[in-house]
C-alpha cells in the first residue's frame, strides 16, 4: 500500500535544496521517517544550550525565528520561511543549540531523523559542500553549488543584492593574555572580573594557546586538573589563526573544521606573529543578524513602525560596518536601496491594510531624488510622488481624494520611520504630486515646453523618478510620454545644461574652498550643492540626450555614457570615481556628524582629507565644458 503522506512529503521536500541533490529513492526512504510537527506561535522547537535533537528541521508552512539571547533581550539572528532548512548542528558538531528556533507564526515543519539522512547523503558532494555553507553562512541557494569543486571556491562570491560574504568579522582587539606559566586560579578570577569567555597564553606577544570556559568547566571543575595548575597544563594548543580580514563565512567554517569556539587574529594569519585580537563564535553568531537578507526578511513581516524604525536602525549600523570594511561602495548603495525601497513598500503596504476602502483604480508611488537615484544612504528627507489611472471628469476629485489620504498616511508613517519630511512639500500627500498620468504627462510637457526657473528645479527631482510600488505601466507610460516630448523639444536640455554650468564652483580661483555665506550654515562647505549635483545633473542631461530609459543612478549613467561615447570615455570614468569619492565622503560626515553630511565643517578635516575632496572636484569643471560645447552654451551666457 502506498503510503501518501510519505509521497506528499517527498514532493515537497524535492524542490528545495539538500533534497532536490538526492535521488528518488533515498528521498522516498527519508520522507517516510519524517516527524510532522504542528509549532504554535511563540512557541519553541528548542532553546540555547538545550540538548541536541535526533532531528534537523525544514519549514513546511508558517515561519521559524532563530535568535540569540543576550543581556536578556533576544536579538533575531535569521527567519526560516518555507523551504528554509534550520538546527542543523547535531547534525554537524552534535553540540548544544545555540540559538533559539521559535515559531513566529503558526507553523508545520518537518523534523528529518539525521541517523537516516545522514548515511543516505554523505557521499554525495553537493549534499555535504552545501550543508556546511548554509550552517556557515545562511547561503541557501543551491545556485552556488553548480560548477563548484569546493566550499571555499565560492564562499567570497560576490553579488549585486547581498554583501554577507564579503563582510569581515568584528573581532576583539588587544585580548586578554596569560603566560604558560599563570595559574589556572588566576585565569579564572580574570575571565570572570574581564567577563570574557577565553585568554590566550602568549609568549613573545605570540599566541601559543588557549584557555575557554569550556576548559577550565571540562578540565579543572571535573577535578582532573588542580585549581594550582598552571594554563600550560589546560591549554588548547595549537590554537587557530588568520589575518583581520576574514570573513564571516569563512571564520565560521574554519571554527567547524577545527571544532574550535575561537580564532586567534594575527599580524600575517599565522601563530608566528604577533597577536593582536580575537574572534568568538558569539562575535560571529551576532554579526549573522546584521545579514541584509534577515533584515528584508524582518521588514516584510513588520507590523507597527516601531519595528521598521528599529530595523532601519540597524540598517545605519549595517552601512557603517560596510564602509569601515570598505566593500566595493556601488555595492554597498544597491544594498542600502533595495532595504529602503523594502522599507517604504511594506509601509505602503501597512497603510492599505489599515484604510477600509481598496484603491478605487490602479496606481503607482514613485521615489523621487537622491532615493529615486538610488543615492540614499543616510536617513534624510522624503521625496515621493503618486501616479493613478485615468478617470472620467466626474470620477476625478473622488478618486484624487481616496489617494490623498493614503499619501497623508503614508508620508506619516515613513516619516514616524525617521524619513524627515521634505521641507519644500515634494510629497505626494500634496495634490500637486498626486494627480491622474493624463495630468502628470501635461505637467512633465509644460516644464519641456515652457522651461522656467521653477521647471527646471523641478525637473531635476521629479526626471530622477523610481517606481517603487503598485502599477508599473503607468510610471512607463509616463517616461514614454516624457521622451517622446523631449526629443520634440530639444532646446530644453539646452536650459538644463545652462542651469548645470552656472552652479556655484567648489573652489575659487586660488583653489581655496567656496563656503556659504548666509544663515546659520556661514563658513560651511555644502558638499551636496557645490560638488555632488553637478556631477549628477550633467549624467542626467548627457543620457537623456541619448534617450536612454530605465537608468536613474549616476554611476550607472556615467558607466552607460562611456560605453556609448568611447572618446569621451576617460572623462565619464573619472566623473563617475569622483562621484563615488564624494558620496562616500558626504556618508562618512553624516555618520561622524549624525545628520545628512550636507554640510561640511572645513575645520574638521585633516589636510588630506580636503586634498582628497579638491582632487574629486576636478572632473567638474571637464564635464562643464563638455556640456557647454555639446549644447552650444557659450550663447546663453
Amino acid at each position: 500500500m502506498k503510503n501518501t503522506i510519505a509521497e506528499r512529503i517527498a514532493d515537497f521536500l524535492k524542490n528545495y535544496p539538500p533534497f532536490n541533490l538526492l535521488s528518488k529513492k533515498k528521498l522516498q526512504s527519508i520522507a517516510e521517517e519524517v516527524e510532522v510537527l504542528y509549532i504554535e506561535k511563540g512557541k519553541y522547537i528548542f532553546s540555547k544550550e538545550s540538548k541536541p535533537h535526533d532531528h534537523f528541521y525544514i519549514v513546511n508552512k508558517g515561519a521559524v525565528k532563530l535568535t540569540l539571547t543576550e543581556d536578556l533581550e533576544q536579538k533575531i539572528i535569521d527567519i526560516c520561511d518555507e523551504g528554509d532548512i534550520f538546527g542543523l548542528r547535531p547534525l554537524m558538531t552534535h553540540e548544544n543549540y545555540i540559538l533559539n528556533a521559535e515559531a513566529n507564526e503558526e507553523s508545520i515543519i518537518y523534523g528529518i531523523p539525521i541517523n537516516i539522512f545522514k548515511p543516505l547523503s554523505e557521499k554525495n558532494k553537493n549534499v555535504k559542500n552545501y550543508l556546511i555553507t548554509s550552517f556557515a553562512s545562511n547561503i541557501k541557494d543551491p545556485s552556488v553549488l553548480e560548477g563548484r569543486g569546493n566550499i571555499s571556491s565560492y564562499i567570497k562570491k560576490e553579488t549585486n543584492n547581498d554583501l554577507f560574504n564579503l563582510q569581515n568579522t568584528k573581532f576583539t582587539k588587544n585580548p586578554i593574555t596569560c603566560k604558560v606559566s599563570t595559574s589556572v586560579k588566576k585565569i579564572a578570577i580574570s575571565m570572570r572580573d574581564q567577563k570574557i569567555g577565553a585568554i590566550v597564553v602568549a609568549k613573545d606577544k605570540k599566541p601559543i594557546g588557549i584557555i575557554t570556559s569550556k576548559d577550565l568547566r571540562d578540565k579543572v571543575a571535573t577535578g582532573d586538573y588542580k585549581i594550582s595548575s598552571t594554563a600550560e597544563e589546560i591549554m588548547s594548543s595549537p590554537v587557530i589563526t588568520s589575518t583581520e580580514n576574514i570573513t564571516i563565512p569563512e571564520a565560521h567554517i574554519s571554527m567547524l573544521k577545527h571544532s574550535a569556539s575561537h580564532i586567534c587574529i594575527t599580524k600575517d594569519g599565522t601563530p608566528n606573529s604577533k597577536l593582536i585580537g580575537i574572534l568568538s563564535l558569539h562575535d560571529l553568531i551576532v554579526s549573522l543578524g546584521n545579514n541584509p537578507s534577515v533584515l528584508i526578511k524582518e521588514i516584510n513581516r513588520a507590523k507597527k513602525s516601531k519595528h521598521l524604525r528599529d530595523i532601519r536602525e540597524k540598517v545605519n549600523i549595517l552601512l557603517k560596518t560596510y564602509l569601515e570594511q570598505e566593500l566595493p561602495f556601488p555595492h554597498i548603495l544597491n544594498i542600502i536601496s533595495e532595504i529602503n525601497t523594502v522599507i517604504i513598500c511594506r509601509s505602503i503596504e501597512l497603510c492599505l491594510e489599515k484604510t477600509k476602502k481598496p484603491p478605487p483604480v490602479k496606481f503607482t508611488w514613485l521615489a523621487l531624488g537622491s532615493q529615486g537615484r538610488k543615492e540614499q544612504l543616510l536617513m534624510s528627507d522624503q521625496d515621493n510622488a503618486l501616479i493613478f489611472e485615468d478617470v472620467p471628469t466626474d470620477k476625478f476629485k473622488e478618486t484624487q481624494d481616496y489617494f490623498i489620504s493614503l499619501s497623508i498616511k503614508v508620508v506619516k508613517y515613513l516619516n514616524t520611520i525617521g524619513y524627515e519630511y521634505c521641507p519644500a512639500d515634494m510629497m505626494a500627500s500634496n495634490p500637486k504630486w498626486c494627480t491622474s498620468l493624463s495630468k502628470w504627462k501635461n505637467q512633465f510637457d509644460d516644464w519641456i515646453i515652457n522651461p522656467d526657473g521653477t521647471g527646471i528645479l523641478l525637473s531635476s527631482i521629479f526626471f530622477d523618478y523610481e517606481y517603487i510600488y503598485g502599477e508599473k505601466e503607468l510610471s512607463d507610460e509616463l517616461e514614454k510620454s516624457l521622451f517622446n516630448t523631449i526629443n520634440q523639444h530639444n532646446y530644453f536640455l539646452s536650459k538644463l545644461g545652462k542651469d548645470v554650468i552656472e552652479k556655484p564652483s567648489p573652489v575659487g580661483f586660488f583653489r581655496q574652498f567656496i563656503v556659504e555665506t548666509n544663515g546659520d550654515k556661514q563658513e560651511i562647505f555644502n558638499i551636496k550643492i557645490r560638488a555632488l549635483m553637478p556631477l549628477i545633473d550633467a549624467a542626467r542631461i548627457l543620457l537623456l540626450s541619448h534617450s536612454i530609459k530605465g537608468s536613474n543612478n549616476t554611476l550607472n549613467r556615467y558607466k552607460k555614457l562611456a560605453e556609448l561615447e568611447p572618446q569621451n570615455e576617460e572623462l565619464y570614468n573619472s566623473c563617475a570615481r569622483a562621484f563615488r569619492t564624494l558620496l562616500k565622503f558626504k556618508t562618512e560626515q553624516g555618520i561622524l556628524n549624525n545628520d545628512s553630511g550636507k554640510f561640511i565643517n572645513l575645520k574638521s578635516l585633516s589636510k588630506m582629507e580636503k586634498l582628497k575632496l579638491k582632487r574629486a572636484f576636478k572632473p567638474i569643471k571637464e564635464i562643464q565644458e563638455l556640456l557647454i560645447i555639446r549644447f552650444s552654451l557659450k550663447q546663453m551666457l
